[in-house]
């Protein structure tokens, strides 16, 4: 049996290195995620797990199997994001797992299954009355800032409608950062399986960059230059218009696609703006992190 140590702290810093465990096409024999160990996990983290185990279920003749986490607190926060409905059919659980509760005031969105323009429709309804309380009230957001936010939750699951040709999820909270910023943020994480950057750039853009064309030189592309898969000038502008709108917030936003990943980070974070020579994983990652204004929220 393969065995896959979760991190204990499961979050858009670390999600890469649980991604990068994923065994390859092919694999025999059972493979165990162990997170016996978490206690920390955001949304990027749950929305990660679910698509690690995806893979692994789909480059392996079983189904993989999960052990859950040992902290009650965090059990409970996956029931309430609904882990365990998404999971259904993707790992195998041998512990009783928690029953869905109900939601609370600082969860905009749980984990939701994004394969159509319809599904996106539904999340931005969903989201739309829980945003304009948690942007006024945790990130000191003007009451118009609930347009911007849809659009930026819009694009980015459209995203995955347009461009992905495979399965995503969509997950979205906030929280209180009071270690690492000091402030609440909303998090919102977008994940898919699909064909990525570098496949869904590749036959309008592929010849100009030659032997340069790389899953890197497909994020950069797409995330600084605006570069789209369609001909015509003006369709899917939606990745720059998140960077700009994430930008004046003074946010953070990061997207993983093959063996690479890019982001725009503000000066409160230490993330590295270009990685290199990550493991080969199908599809798009996406992580946004909104802060609260400066002197607002604590």
């Amino acid at each position: 049996m393969q065995v896959i140590p979760v991190p204990g702290s499961l979050d858009a810093q670390t999600v890469d290195a649980l991604l990068d465990l994923v065994p390859p096409e092919g694999t025999a024999g059972r493979i165990l995620f162990d997170a016996r160990h978490v206690r920390w996990v955001d949304p990027n983290g749950m929305v990660g797990l679910v698509v690690a185990g995806t893979v692994a279920r789909d480059r392996s003749d079983t189904l993989p199997r999960l052990e859950l986490p040992e902290s009650a607190d965090v059990l409970s926060y996956l029931g309430r994001m609904a882990f365990f409905d998404s999971v259904a059919g993707v790992f195998e659980i041998e512990q009783r797992t928690p029953r869905r509760s109900g939601g609370t005031s600082d969860v905009l969105l749980e984990i939701t299954p994004v394969q159509a323009n319809s599904d996106v429709h539904e999340v931005v309804d969903r989201v739309q009355s829980r945003a304009g309380a948690i942007l006024s009230s945790k990130l000191g957001y003007p009451g118009t800032s609930v347009v911007q936010f849809s659009v930026i939750l819009s694009e980015v699951c459209q995203n995955i409608v347009e461009h992905a040709d495979g399965p995503g999820w969509v997950a979205a909270q906030a929280y209180n950062w009071a270690r690492r910023l000091g402030r609440w943020v909303v998090v919102i994480a977008v994940m898919d399986i699909g064909r990525g950057f570098r496949g869904s750039l590749a036959e309008e853009h592929s010849a100009r960059y030659g032997d340069r064309w790389s899953d890197a030189t497909a994020l950069e592309a797409a995330f600084l230059h605006g570069l789209t898969r369609f001909p015509d000038s003006g369709r899917g502008q939606g990745i720059q218009q998140i960077r700009r709108q994430v930008q004046r917030w003074n946010g953070a936003i990061t997207i993983r696609s093959g063996t690479a990943r890019i982001g725009q980070v503000p000066e409160w974070d230490d993330t590295p703006p270009l990685v290199e020579g990550l493991a080969p994983f199908p599809g798009s990652q996406i992580s946004i992190v909104l802060p609260a204004k400066e002197g607002g929220q604590t």
